[in-house]
């Protein structure tokens, strides 16, 4: 083989590969593995990710690998949980890659609504549609038109109260029991979408692309453990109890925090507040008591939380003599 014909053979190569729908991983530098979904962000689409401070609010997790689109355009996409991300090669560096409208494409009108247009509390778009109070402050907190677009609905009522606004890119819904600055989520609209359109085998873990390195696991829930030290106690004695603290993926939640509820069998209840160690490990010690009538069950009861997630579980131990 002459030296002049393997740059043609390693351009055949390259074509092949692309036509073929394999990732093209090999073209890219830099990235970020998700474990808790199990993908890859990498080349433009991390640089696009990397470039929005909020992001893992805003886009959450990756729940694909990045593939040619399907509808023949060439271009190539990866759904999040709350966006699907586009990149065109048409385009000039630096512009090609962007977010699908996948607000106006889902929304369907049909529940009631109200428009609000509170002079001082509202943002009054073009087409006449406010939005405000809690949705305004967060939508301008956190990027505003360029991230979500405008709004396409009012205030609607999902048949549960819920209150939710769609706009061009995000949908937002209004959860008034939580704590000041966490009211306002946003839908996985990412993960409804791909329901809809795609196969659902490209949301299969894979692992982490080459040496790119992993986030931490993000805290999607809470699994809360309780033990006691001892099954069986004399009437006057003392307890302990272990509180253990884990994510979805059965990882260590440290600063979880909560209380340790003890019904004592006289009608007394001791109470003790808790929080995770770096091992998502609390412990109550030396919880001590006296002429507890013998053969009684006690109940432990523990709550615990940890930013706006919540879990609860119980165990006991036996008075004897």
């Amino acid at each position: 083989m002459t030296i002049a014909r393997r740059p043609l053979l390693i351009l055949l190569f390259t074509c092949l590969f692309c036509l073929i729908g394999y990732p093209v991983h090999a073209l890219q530098t830099g990235g970020q593995y998700f474990p808790q979904t199990g993908h890859n962000v990498i080349g433009e689409f991390w640089e696009f990710y990397q470039s929005v401070s909020d992001a893992a609010l805003v886009f959450g997790a990756p729940i694909t690998e990045q593939y040619g689109a399907t509808d023949g355009s060439g271009k190539t996409i990866q759904y999040f949980e709350r966006a699907l991300f586009e990149l065109d090669s048409r385009k000039p560096i630096g512009q090609r890659v962007t977010t699908i409208a996948l607000g106006a494409l889902l929304y369907r009108s049909g529940l009631p609504t109200v428009n609000l247009t509170t002079a001082g509390a509202c943002r009054v778009f073009q087409n006449g549609i406010g939005v405000c109070y809690d949705f305004l402050t967060f939508f301008e907190q956190h990027g505003g038109v360029k991230r979500f677009g405008n709004p396409v609905s009012a205030f609607e009522f999902q048949p549960d109260g819920r209150i939710i606004q769609y706009f061009e890119k995000a949908r937002f819904e209004y959860y008034p029991e939580h704590s000041a600055g966490n009211t306002v989520h946003l839908a996985d609209l990412g993960r409804l979408y791909f329901g809809r359109h795609e196969d659902i085998a490209r949301l299969n873990p894979v692992p982490p692309f080459g040496n790119i390195p992993q986030t931490q696991p993000s805290v999607l829930s809470l699994r809360v453990l309780v033990f006691a030290l001892r099954a069986v106690t004399l009437p006057t004695d003392t307890q302990q109890v272990y509180v253990v603290v884990q994510n979805q993926t059965y990882q260590p939640v440290a600063g979880a925090s909560g209380t340790v509820t003890i019904h004592l069998p006289s009608g007394e209840d001791l109470i003790y507040p808790v929080t995770t160690d770096s091992d998502g490990i609390a412990v109550v010690s030396e919880i001590g008591f006296t002429d507890q009538p013998p053969g009684n069950l006690v109940p432990i009861d523990v709550q615990i939380t940890y930013r706006e997630l919540a879990d609860s579980t119980t165990t006991s131990f036996r008075i004897w003599r």
